[in-house]
């Protein structure tokens, strides 16, 4: 009774030496308590006939049968191996150009332009993929993007972009570097602040340059921050940024072959037949699947260091 006492008295100490550390992430457990455990119980709707007027615990069970219009459909297995594709594309070249970029702003010893820089490169995650599609548009459009223009310069045929499927894959995967690069970067960034110094001292004693300190000491030193990030993103690799390929693809049915993923489909599967039920089946056949790629990414990366896990 002791011990639990002391700890009641310790926590609530801790909120009155530090009441607006409190108040920040309040608002985040606020959310999360809504969206994330108040609308579990709506998972039921998944195996139901969903009927609004009945509610989820009165409306007709059907058991597998909105699983099954998902994975008989002809769609099923093309969205998710772009789901899958564009992901891991994603999080290999987003993870291998922020690293990059980390490290040769740490290296760069004028702090005015390092911190123009780092501005820069975080500029663009602030942007809406509104914006941003508006941007692409004038890049690849037919007969007024920038791209088709230099082409007819160079005395080449203008290409139709919005009409091939195949360039989207790395068009997509391309925009989602450049757009989310800063803010990891500024992750690695804090990372490699906190590496001790005198670690690089040793190092110069004993001869090394700048690049040995680089690959002997602060990579290694990064691989946990990295693992962290990685396994957060494998548990998201089934979800796709729909904000990013609806606003910049769209309902072009044409490039529906390299750009239509599953969250895509769901969306347009409930705008098309009204039903939230297949949806619900559709994200949480989704939810399951990322869960099982984060306990088996954690499984592996525990057997190689045990530093570099989630739990």
């Amino acid at each position: 009774m002791k011990l639990r006492t002391d700890r009641k008295y310790s926590f609530f100490t801790d909120i009155r030496k530090n009441p607006f550390s409190y108040m920040l992430i309040f608002p985040a457990m606020l959310y999360t308590f809504f969206y994330g455990y108040m609308t579990l119980p709506y998972m039921l709707i998944a195996f139901q006939k969903f009927n609004y007027t009945k509610g989820i615990f009165r409306s007709e069970w059907v058991g597998l049968k909105n699983f099954e219009f998902f994975f008989h459909s002809t769609s099923a297995a093309m969205v998710t191996w772009n789901t899958l594709k564009l992901n891991f594309l994603s999080i290999v070249f987003g993870t291998l150009v922020a690293l990059l970029m980390s490290i040769l702003l740490n290296e760069l010893r004028a702090r005015t332009f390092k911190r123009v820089s780092q501005s820069t490169l975080l500029f663009p995650h602030f942007l809406s993929w509104i914006i941003v599609s508006y941007i692409v548009y004038s890049l690849f459009s037919t007969e007024y993007g920038f791209i088709n223009q230099i082409f007819k310069w160079m005395g080449f045929n203008p290409h139709n972009w919005y009409s091939e499927s195949k360039p989207w894959t790395w068009i997509l995967v391309s925009l989602s570097v450049w757009k989310e690069t800063g803010m990891s970067a500024v992750i690695y960034l804090a990372a490699i602040a906190t590496i001790d110094e005198s670690l690089y001292e040793a190092a110069k004693i004993d001869g090394a340059n700048r690049w040995q300190q680089i690959k002997n000491i602060t990579l290694p030193l990064l691989m946990p921050t990295v693992s962290i990030l990685t396994l957060l993103a494998i548990g998201k690799i089934f979800y796709s940024d729909f904000g990013m390929i609806y606003a910049i693809v769209g309902d072009n049915g044409l490039l529906y072959p390299t750009t239509d993923v599953i969250d895509t489909y769901t969306f347009r599967t409930l705008r098309t037949s009204g039903n939230p039920a297949i949806a619900m089946a559709i994200g949480l056949y989704q939810s399951i699947v990322g869960f099982v790629l984060v306990l088996v990414a954690n499984w592996l990366v525990k057997k190689s260091n045990k530093d570099s896990v989630i739990f």
